[in-house]
C-alpha cells in the first residue's frame, strides 16, 4: 500500500482494494508484496494456436534473460518449439523511429520538454498526476505499435489474409499488457494478445536444457543496429536524441524530477527519456533475470556494431517502412486522467477541498498507514468522498477513547480495517524483517 506512487490501494477488512483511476499499472505493489498475493494476468497462451501464423514479438531484453551459454538463435528456436512460426524484435523499428522524433521535437519547440512515449506506465502517471503535462507527451507510437503494424502490414502483403496473422507481445511488465488492452491515443493495437516474460522465459528454457534446439551461433535474429539493441535500457533512448536530452529510471525518481519541473526548478531540456522500472525495461516485474546482468549482456552484444547499419539493405528496410508505416505513425492527443476528482460539480468539489483542508488539521500528519489509506491526506479525501471515516485514525481513537468512546467499539473499527484473523491471539506467528 505504502510503496503505491499514486495511493491506489488501501486496506479494507483485511484485503487490499484498487482505486482504479488512480492505477498507472506500474507494478511496484507486484514488486513489493512479502506474499506473492498480486498476479498479472495475461492471454492463455494457448490462445496463439487460432492462427496459421503466429508471431512473436520480442523485446531485445528476452534475449538478456538467459545464461552465458544459452545463445540468442537458440532461444529463437525454443520459441519456435513452442508453437510460434516467426520471431521478431520489437526494437526492429527503431532507426526508422528516431528520425521521426528527431523531427517531431524540432516542430514543437514551444512543447518542451517532450515526454518519451515509450513507457506507458510513465504516460499514465503524465495523464493522472501531473496533467497539465500531457501535451508534452511525445505524440508518435512507440516502437511496439510501430513494428506490429510493420509485421502485418508486410505479411499481408505477401499474400497473407489479416485474419491468420495471430501477433503475441512477450512483456517483461504489466504496463505493456494495459496498454495492449486499452491503448492510450490509439482505437485499437495491432496486437492479438499479451504474454507474461517470466512464462516464456521457463518454457524456452526448459525447451533449451531437454537439448530439443541445437547450439546456433551467438547471433541476434536481424540486423538491428546498436542503437536499436539498447533502445530499451536507460539511457537508450536519450543519448540518439538531439538536444539536451535526459533519462531517469525508477517510478519515484520520475515523480521527484516531474516535481521539480512543476516548480520551474529544471529548465531548457529539450526530450525526457521516463521509465518506471530501474534499468528501464531490463527491470520489468516479469523478467526473469538481474536488470544489470540483462543491460550489460545487452550492452556488450551492442559493441559489436560501431554505428547504424548505413547498408542498402537497411535503406530498402527503411523505405519499406516508410511506405507500409503511411499514415500510423502519431499517436492521438492524450487525455488527462484526474486521480483526485472530488467532484464534477466545480462548487461542490471546492467545498469538499476545504473540508480536506479542515480534517487534515485534525489529521496527525504522521501517515503511518493503520487507517488502511497509504497517508494522511488519502484519508482525509476518502472521508469527504464517504469511502472512510475520521474514527479509523488510531490516533484520533485515543482522543475519542478519553471522551468516552468505547474501547470495545475501537477494536471493532480496527477490525473492520485489517481483517478479523489480524487479532487473535498468536505467538507463534512469524515476525518479518523490515
Amino acid at each position: 500500500m505504502r510503496a503505491c506512487p499514486t495511493e491506489a490501494l488501501r486496506v479494507i477488512e483485511g484485503k487490499a482494494h484498487l482505486h482504479a483511476n488512480r492505477c498507472i499499472d506500474c507494478g511496484e505493489c507486484y514488486r513489493v508484496c512479502p506474499t506473492g498475493a498480486i498476479i498479472v494476468e495475461q492471454d492463455d497462451f494457448q490462445n496463439i494456436f487460432n492462427y496459421k501464423r503466429r508471431v512473436a514479438l520480442i523485446p531485445s531484453v528476452l534475449l538478456g534473460q538467459y545464461p552465458d551459454n544459452v545463445t540468442p538463435g537458440m532461444v529463437i528456436q525454443a520459441l519456435k518449439n513452442i508453437g510460434f512460426t516467426d520471431v521478431f524484435e520489437v526494437e526492429d523499428s527503431v532507426e526508422y523511429l528516431i528520425p521521426q522524433i528527431n523531427e517531431y521535437i524540432a516542430k514543437n519547440q514551444n512543447k518542451k520538454p517532450i515526454i518519451s512515449s515509450f513507457c506507458p506506465a510513465i504516460v499514465r502517471l503524465v495523464q493522472v498526476k501531473f496533467p497539465w503535462l500531457v501535451g508534452n507527451i511525445l505524440l508518435i507510437r512507440p516502437p511496439l505499435d510501430l513494428t506490429a503494424s510493420y509485421i502485418r502490414g508486410m505479411l499481408t502483403s505477401n499474400g497473407v489474409s489479416n485474419n491468420d496473422v495471430g501477433i503475441f507481445y512477450i512483456t517483461p511488465c504489466a504496463a505493456k499488457i494495459a496498454a495492449i488492452k486499452s491503448p492510450v491515443g490509439e482505437e485499437f493495437s495491432e496486437l492479438n494478445g499479451v504474454i507474461n516474460m517470466d512464462l516464456i522465459y521457463n518454457r524456452t528454457l526448459h525447451e533449451i536444457k531437454k537439448k530439443n534446439v541445437n547450439k546456433i551461433p551467438n547471433s541476434f535474429l536481424s540486423d538491428l543496429s546498436a542503437r536499436s539493441i539498447t533502445w530499451a535500457l536507460t539511457n537508450g533512448e536519450a543519448v540518439n536524441i538531439d538536444g539536451r536530452c535526459m533519462a531517469i529510471d525508477g517510478i519515484h525518481n520520475v515523480i521527484e524530477f516531474l516535481e521539480k519541473i512543476e516548480n520551474d526548478e529544471v529548465n531548457g531540456v529539450d526530450f525526457l527519456e521516463l521509465r518506471a522500472c530501474d534499468e528501464s525495461c531490463a527491470g520489468g516485474i516479469l523478467a526473469a533475470a538481474n536488470r544489470f546482468i540483462t543491460a550489460e549482456l545487452l550492452r556488450n552484444h551492442a559493441k559489436q556494431f560501431l554505428k547504424p547499419d548505413q547498408s542498402s539493405n537497411n535503406q530498402n528496410k527503411l523505405q519499406k517502412y516508410e511506405q507500409l508505416l503511411m499514415g500510423k505513425i502519431n499517436l492521438n492527443r492524450v487525455e488527462p486522467r484526474s486521480m483526485v476528482k472530488l467532484d464534477e460539480d466545480m462548487a461542490k468539489a471546492m467545498k469538499k477541498m476545504e473540508r480536506v483542508k479542515r480534517l487534515m488539521c485534525y489529521l496527525p500528519g504522521v501517515d503511518c498507514g493503520v487507517c488502511g489509506a497509504p497517508s494522511c491526506l488519502a484519508l482525509a479525501e476518502d472521508i469527504v468522498q464517504g469511502e472512510g471515516a475520521i474514527s479509523h485514525c488510531v490516533f484520533l481513537q485515543k482522543i475519542m477513547e478519553q471522551n468516552k468512546l468505547d474501547p470495545e467499539h475501537s477494536f471493532r473499527i480496527m477490525k473492520k480495517i485489517w481483517g478479523t484473523n489480524r487479532f487473535y491471539k498468536d505467538c507463534d506467528k512469524p515476525i518479518q524483517n523490515k
